[in-house]
Formats: structure tokens, C-alpha cells, sequence
């Protein structure tokens, strides 16, 4: 055993202890060392396949990559400890300069900012309030108005908080329908159906007293939509962080009027007897969504979207030759507005279908995994009819996949 009060026998005990705890540096040019350099790659580990994302910015699918500055952010933010509060309020003040609006905060997740923003509406001006959602409504405003059309599969975040919606479908019925329980109006942005428009949307419930909130979660590109809507006249603002804006993939962006920022801040965590206390956003994910934003205000339509129509060429020209096969490249008008690759062909000419395709490509190797339009009669998200084609989301592919993706399509339809 060694004599602690001897300097050699100080540091041997200190050495063994540590590595016991597994907390030494493993020496330079080891296999150890380069694990602990470059993280060692758990993917591998477990047994998870990777794929190559040729469909978007889906959550099944882990959303976007973030960019080589995005993971430096988090990577080092992940070093230290701060005050989460601290975090917050200087991440939402700065976000809230750089994307000209009155306030802002992190989110875990555009549903999570629509939860929050419910939240903020309902409690504002009373934080004690809080503690009554979602089960104790029945003594706060709680009624959401909305267009029938926008009705949509993540609108439950709302409800989450104990609200009733209250759908109309005209501008009359929408006039019609405020009593002394309205606590919002809420707006889906990438609704395919409705009929009063942004404008009017807002100016009615302004006249009201009421807040406006718009979902437009996945609506980057173009890059200006991250003030256009609170410009515009909406009082809150709901944006995913792992999709365009290439943030982390558990957080998102709640942006709009001060006081209502406050009121959301009230039911997030860390704070306790809140709706929002499971909704955590840890402190890497926080620095990931500034530095999100930095990133994206760093680029330009304009190249990101030439770069995406190139890398659609050039997986289109690689398929010459496959018989009846035609492309276009198609931009939806609002959400996920990027070039998409849309390849259309008789399948009785080339004898598989395009969920036929698709299964092909996802069971291969490399895993493709192609946009979910694929195959789908009825237009989806936007995209045309495409019962009959294939369609490739070419915007989160990484540098040489899309030619990898071009050689596999070639080698199925071929």
C-alpha cells in the first residue's frame, strides 16, 4: 500500500484511483486515445443502422445533421455547467435580436413551443394559473379557435394544456365565434385547406384582444420567415430547431411578444407544478439552437436552394436510359420549401412499383431511406400526385450521397 504522505506514493494512489473510476487519458496514438478523441461511434456499437436520408427533415429519421459549427457549440457547451436560468434568458435575448422580434426562447421541440404558447395564453398576467393546467381549466379562458382545415396530426400539444377548440370554417363563422372564454386563435401555416387568410386571420382577433399563434414548425427555407410572421402581426410563433434551421433535433423556437415569452418562460422547465417541466432543454441544446441561428443567418436562399437543385440534376442525369422515366423538380409552396426530385415512370414498363423501390433501397446497403410521398396517390405535404414516382428529398443529403442515391435508384429501375 502506498504512503500518502510521500509525493510518489501521492500520485501512484491518485493514477490508480482514477483509472479505476475510469476518468485517466488513455496515452497518445492508443486505439483508447482516438475513441476519446473523436467519440467513440455508438451507432456501431449497438448495432443501429445508419442510412442515407433521401426524404427530409423527418423526425423518424432524426431530422437535419447539424453543420460542423452547430456540433462544436454543443460539443463544447457539453464541457461546462451554468445556470440554466441564466442560459435562457441570455439565449432568448439574443435570438430575439438576431431574428427581430420582441422575445424568444428554446424550446424542446416546435410541439413543445406549442404547449408553451398555449401555456403563455392561457396564464398570462396570472402566474399562480400555472398550476391549474391542463385538469383545472374551467375557471380560465380555455376555448382555441381554429379553420377546420387546419386541423392537423400535432395539434394535441395544444390540447395538452386542457383547451377546447372551436373550429369555423368562414370569415363570418370566425367573427361569430369569440365569447368571454376565447384564450387563442391558432393558425397552421402548412394547412392545405382554409379559406381566411394570414391578414385576416390576425386582424380579427387583434379587434378581439385575443392572440394570434402560428405553427410554422418547418417552414425555413426562405430564411426570412423567421420574422415575417411575427412581423406580420402574429402575437406567438412556433419553429422546429432540427429541421431547416439545422439546430438539434429535440428543440425549437418560441418567438412573439414579450409578455407572452414571460408567461411561457413561467410553465417551462426547470420550473415545478407546470405543464412544461418534462419539456427539459438541456443546456447543449439551448447554446445548439443560438449557434442554429447564427448558422442559417450566415447562408442565403439563394445558394442553398442552387445547391439542392444541383444535387437533383445530378441524380437525375445519372438515369438515362431507364425506360419511360421523366423527372421535375418540385418546390412545395410552404412547408419544407426545397427542391425535391420527383421521377416518374410506368412501372409495367420497368416492373416495380415505387413503394417496390423504396422498400428496395431501404432493405439495401447503404439504407435509402426516399421522401414518404413515394407511391402516394393523393398529393402529400405540397408535392404533386405521385402515385407513379419516386420522389427524393435531396436536401439532407451529405456530401457524395447523392450519388450514392443515383447508383442505387439506377440499379433497382434499371
Amino acid at each position: 500500500m502506498p504512503i500518502l504522505g510521500s509525493r510518489r506514493g501521492f500520485f501512484f494512489w491518485t493514477r490508480n484511483a482514477l483509472a479505476a473510476a475510469g476518468l485517466t487519458s488513455a496515452a497518445p496514438g492508443t486505439a483508447a486515445a482516438q475513441r476519446a478523441a473523436t467519440g467513440e461511434d455508438y451507432y456501431d456499437k449497438l448495432g443501429v443502422a445508419k442510412i442515407i436520408n433521401a426524404a427530409g427533415t423527418y423526425t423518424a429519421l432524426t431530422a437535419s445533421i447539424m453543420p460542423p459549427s452547430v456540433q462544436a457549440a454543443v460539443a463544447e457547451a457539453a464541457k461546462h455547467p451554468v445556470r440554466l436560468a441564466e442560459l435562457q434568458r441570455r439565449a432568448g435575448e439574443y435570438i430575439a435580436g438576431r431574428l427581430k422580434c420582441e422575445a424568444a426562447v428554446v424550446t424542446s421541440g416546435a410541439s413543445a413551443a406549442l404547449t408553451l404558447g398555449t401555456a403563455a395564453c392561457m396564464t398570462r398576467g396570472n402566474r399562480a394559473a400555472t398550476k391549474l393546467l391542463p385538469l383545472e381549466v374551467s375557471g380560465l379562458k380555455h376555448e382555441v379557435i381554429v379553420q377546420k382545415g387546419h386541423r392537423f396530426g400535432y395539434d394535441q400539444a395544444v390540447r395538452n394544456c386542457g383547451t377546447r377548440f372551436v373550429e369555423v370554417e368562414t370569415l363570418a363563422q370566425y367573427e361569430a365565434a369569440f365569447t368571454d372564454r376565447t384564450v387563442m386563435c391558432f393558425f397552421y401555416n402548412a394547412a392545405e385547406s382554409g379559406t381566411i387568410s394570414h391578414q385576416q386571420w390576425i386582424a380579427v382577433a387583434r379587434g378581439k384582444g385575443v392572440p394570434c399563434f402560428i405553427d410554422a414548425a418547418a417552414d425555413v427555407p426562405p430564411i426570412s420567415n423567421l420574422w415575417n410572421y411575427t412581423q406580420v402581426g402574429f402575437d406567438l410563433v412556433a419553429f422546429s430547431g432540427g429541421k431547416g434551421l439545422r439546430g438539434p433535433q429535440n428543440a425549437g423556437l418560441l418567438l412573439g411578444r414579450k409578455d407572452l415569452i414571460e408567461a411561457a418562460s413561467w410553465s417551462n422547465s426547470p420550473n415545478s407544478d407546470t405543464i412544461g417541466r418534462g419539456l427539459k432543454v438541456a443546456k447543449e441544446q439551448v447554446v445548439g439552437m443560438v449557434a442554429a441561428v447564427d448558422w442559417i443567418l450566415s447562408q442565403s436562399d439563394e445558394a442553398l436552394q442552387a445547391e439542392f437543385r444541383h444535387r437533383a440534376m445530378r441524380i437525375a442525369a445519372h438515369l438515362g436510359g431507364v425506360p419511360t422515366l421523366s423527372y421535375e423538380i418540385f418546390v412545395p409552396p410552404v412547408a419544407n420549401a426545397v427542391p425535391h426530385l420527383v421521377l416518374r415512370y410506368d412501372p409495367a414498363k420497368v416492373g416495380k412499383a415505387p413503394l417496390e423501390v423504396a422498400r428496395l433501397l431501404r432493405e439495401g446497403s447503404p439504407s435509402i431511406e426516399l421522401h414518404p410521398a413515394t407511391g402516394r396517390k393523393d398529393a402529400w405535404t405540397g408535392l404533386p400526385d405521385t402515385q407513379n414516382a419516386v420522389v427524393v428529398g435531396v436536401w439532407m443529403l451529405q456530401p457524395g450521397e447523392d450519388l450514392m442515391v443515383a447508383q442505387r435508384l439506377k440499379a433497382v429501375l434499371g
